[in-house]
């Protein structure tokens, strides 16, 4: 028979997905699985987005609509990123999408081409890499260190620029690591990135609402407002309001790159989900109280992890101040032989604990960060203190 293209075959499917469909086929043959291994909320969506969405359906507005969403929900993203962001954004600059995985998507492929370099600070939300080998650009990642927050320095951003470099991802809070740059930071690393008159800043800022501590959010554009028609921004409502599967992310960028970014969607796409549209409406515009009640749970959860990982034999892990992960260091554990196996790297010891404590995690490695496990506070107190103790209790 014919053969796949090369891009098929190339691509691994996603590890966090991967792993939460064996976490559900092992759960469907009767085992009790703890899953701290997925990135999904587990608070049901707000009230008023649902009956939203449901006076959407009985009014019929289940029909295409404009490719790049609504205007009404394209005005009430420009107000939210004026409000929250001090950013100022025309509807024209704004493209939603089936998610914010699709929207990155959507923005590498109308920035970048063959020939191209795109740098990724490590530890990485495991997908960038791939979704930008798809544009024909090759991804550089950039090490960070744990001493400095998993951040990325500006030395380290100046000795990877180089000619061929066209795109810079950052991501705050961040995806695995929950670290947030500060303004101040951000100001540093503008002060090298103004240097090179073609690099683009992609921004992702799905995490923007999930802060503890009272950390305060900034991204580049709010940081650097000389970069600002440079830098993209990646969102959606997916973290922020328990709505992952609505599908609902959208970009804000200049108007030439939503342009091109809604031509491109016409053709793969079209429009999303009217009715999920009218739901993230509801939760843009609507009341707040339960998103914020979410995100007070998660602050105190990621308390109760990070007691437990830290008093685990062989794991360390910093403070995260954003996001719903952390990612201990688990190396001390590595040469240790548990269960009859050896275990040498980070997916070795995922795997044990999965298969002796029916714990899900995932493997840094998928991060860009070997001999570290990334796990999500995404669960309920019951299950995240069940879970956790139970790994501790076998490697002690």
């Amino acid at each position: 028979m014919p053969s796949l293209s090369h891009r098929a075959l190339q691509f691994r499917p996603s590890p966090t997905l991967a792993l939460d469909s064996r976490v559900k086929a092992m759960r469907a043959k009767g085992a009790d699985i703890v899953n701290l291994g997925v990135g999904e909320p587990d608070f049901p969506s707000p009230v008023n987005v649902k009956l939203a969405a449901i006076k959407a359906i009985e009014e019929d507005f289940t029909r295409y609509t404009a490719t790049e969403g609504l205007l009404e929900l394209r005005e009430a993203i420009c107000r939210k990123l004026k409000v929250d962001n001090s950013l100022s954004y025309l509807p024209n600059q704004i493209v939603v999408s089936n998610g914010g995985k699709h929207a990155l998507h959507n923005i590498f492929q109308c920035l970048f081409q063959e020939g191209d370099e795109v740098l990724i600070p490590a530890p990485y939300w495991t997908t960038y890499p791939d979704l930008i080998s798809l544009t024909g650009a090759k991804a550089v990642i950039v090490e960070t260190e744990e001493k400095d927050d998993y951040l990325l320095s500006p030395q380290a951003l100046r000795k990877a620029l180089k000619k061929e470099t066209k795109g810079l991802i950052l991501n705050s809070p961040a995806n695995p690591t929950g670290m947030v740059y500060s303004r101040e930071h951000l100001e540093k690393l503008a002060e090298v990135i103004i240097e090179k008159e073609d690099l683009w800043v992609v921004s992702d800022d799905i995490y923007e609402k999930l802060l503890y501590d009272k950390t305060s959010f900034s991204n580049l554009a709010m940081a650097a407002p000389k970069l600002f028609d440079r830098v993209v921004i990646a969102h959606g409502v997916s973290k922020t309001y328990s709505m992952t599967g609505w599908r609902i992310g959208f970009l804000a960028g200049p108007e030439s790159l939503a342009k091109a970014a809604g031509k491109f969607q016409s053709q793969t796409t079209s429009s999303p989900c009217s009715v999920a549209q009218k739901a993230a409406l509801a939760a843009l515009e609507g009341p707040q109280e339960e998103a914020e009640l979410m995100r007070r749970t998660f602050e105190q959860r990621r308390l109760l992890a990070l007691d437990i990982l830290n008093h685990t034999a062989g794991f360390s892990c910093l403070e995260p101040k954003g996001a719903f992960y952390l990612l201990p260091d688990v190396s001390e554990n590595f040469g240790r032989v548990l269960e009859g196996i050896k275990i040498q790297d980070s997916e070795d010891l995922a795997q044990v604990l999965l298969n002796q404590c029916l714990v899900a995690c995932v493997p840094g490695d998928f991060f860009g960060r070997p001999g570290t496990l990334r796990f999500s506070y995404a669960a309920s107190d019951d299950d995240l203190r069940r879970g956790l103790t139970k790994i501790a209790k076998f490697l002690a």
